[in-house]
């Protein structure tokens, strides 16, 4: 069966711990007693969080966030970038096709972004609103490695906007670093 949650729990110790060890591992997925176990995904989420946030810099929170992505669907929406990307010759071209802005990608005062309407993380369904966007910075994470092997170059992803943060819609800003066409 598909756990988000588990899952979750195991991506989040094993980004933790690549930073620290296992005992901080422990305790920003668990907590100093291991209450974490007994919470609700949505108490979960915020704790978990402000435990990370209470071990380590913005830099390394970001950084183990972006490692925490599930990968769910990577592969047809890798197939849709590289449709697109077929279907044009340069970043202006590639967001501003129909297909594109259809899935939420579009190209603004030279930058290509991508945005939802809805957030789409399963483990935020019951979380009426984040105290931070330590939770999104994972959904940058998986923006990375979609885009970094459709560009074949390094990607910068930088999260302007969640949902979930409270604003109306959530945003990322898809910096190619290399030559795409």
């Amino acid at each position: 069966m598909f756990d988000i949650r588990k899952i979750q729990e195991n991506v989040i110790y094993e980004a933790v711990k690549g930073q620290s060890n296992e005992e901080i591992a422990r305790e920003v997925v668990y907590g100093k007693e291991g209450s974490g176990k007994l919470e609700s995904n949505a108490i979960w989420v915020n704790a978990t969080m402000k435990r990370l946030e209470s071990k380590f810099d913005r830099v390394i929170i970001k950084k183990i966030r972006m490692k925490c992505q599930c990968g769910y669907g990577m592969d047809k929406k890798l197939e849709l970038v590289k449709e697109l990307m077929e279907l044009s010759s340069s970043l202006e071209e590639f967001g501003n096709l129909q297909k594109a802005k259809d899935i939420g990608l579009f190209y603004e005062n030279g930058e290509l972004y991508l945005q939802f309407n809805f957030c789409l993380c399963p483990m935020l369904a019951d979380v009426d609103r984040l105290e931070s966007d330590t939770w999104c910075q994972c959904t940058t994470g998986y923006s990375k490695v979609l885009f970094e092997e459709a560009f074949k170059c390094e990607v910068d992803v930088e999260l302007l906007k969640s949902i979930k943060m409270g604003n109306e819609r959530c945003l990322m800003k898809i910096i190619p670093k290399g030559t795409v066409w």
